[in-house]
């Protein structure tokens, strides 16, 4: 039998944090496993039999990749509070190779979306959706794209412990320092709150879902990732160069860049 703490979650946080793990997945891998402790009494013992049941819960209303990935987290913190004995295995899923036709977007549906979200009052929301088309950036990296880089044409991003740079065209560049200028933003982070932080990723996410609502574009197509998909579509159909592109994309391995691009070598 075991025993989940506060202390041992909170010891847990720390440890990812020193693992240099983003804010994102921080917060993430503390909801998953806050969302276990729930299911346990108020002693918070367990064996591996309440895992195997919490497990099964998760099947029954999420979807498998959902379900793997909460397992996942909670699998690192039972192995670091020594309950590695308590760790269950992840749900086989067979791989798709591809986003199904009906769940991608199209490049109308994009222009579209820039259309409709160009005669919103605040503009801040077709910026956002221009950069991420015109770039492929992760809706995490946002808060890289600052005035001092989209100056210089070149943004370096750091995600997952490396580094890659992100090259902006003249057209973004004009667009976005056109932004700043109405914005009066005159260095750091582009895309920011009110306060001055950098916007969060689930006010963009909403914003987005409310755009495909009034641009008529069904939401489960409308999601930051997916404008990654489409970024990586359309730059493999004109220049051809799955190793740049993985580079570009921040990619280790080729293979998940032929997923985003359909490819099958």
């Amino acid at each position: 039998m075991y025993q989940m703490t506060e202390k041992q979650i909170e010891e847990y946080m720390q440890y990812l944090y020193e693992q240099e793990k983003s804010s994102h997945t921080i917060e993430k891998y503390n909801r998953d496993i806050r969302r276990f402790c729930k299911t346990l009494e108020e002693k918070r013992i367990f064996s591996r039999e309440e895992v195997l049941m919490y497990k099964k819960a998760l099947q029954e209303s999420y979807a498998l990749s959902s379900v793997n990935s909460m397992l996942t987290a909670l699998n690192g913190f039972l192995k670091f509070i020594g309950a590695g004995d308590a760790c269950v295995k992840l749900c086989r899923q067979q791989r798709q190779s591809f986003l199904p036709e009906e769940k991608e977007l199209t490049k109308n549906e994009y222009q579209n979306l820039l259309a409709k979200a160009k005669e919103q009052p605040h503009l801040r929301l077709y910026y956002i959706l221009e950069t991420m088309g015109s770039t492929g950036i992760r809706i995490s990296e946002l808060r890289y794209i600052t005035v001092e880089g989209v100056k210089r044409r070149r943004i370096l991003v750091c995600a997952k412990n490396k580094y890659r740079c992100i090259c902006i065209s003249e057209s973004l560049k004009s667009q976005l320092l056109e932004y700043c200028a109405g914005q009066n933003i005159t260095s750091g982070c582009i895309f920011i709150t009110r306060n001055g932080n950098p916007v969060h990723r689930n006010n963009i996410w909403a914003d987005m879902k409310k755009l495909s609502r009034k641009a008529g574009i069904r939401e489960e197509k409308v999601h930051p990732h997916n404008l990654r998909h489409l970024f990586a579509r359309t730059f493999y159909e004109k220049e051809k160069d799955v190793v740049l592109l993985a580079d570009l994309l921040g990619h280790s391995s080729v293979g998940t860049t032929q997923i985003y691009t359909h490819l099958q070598e």
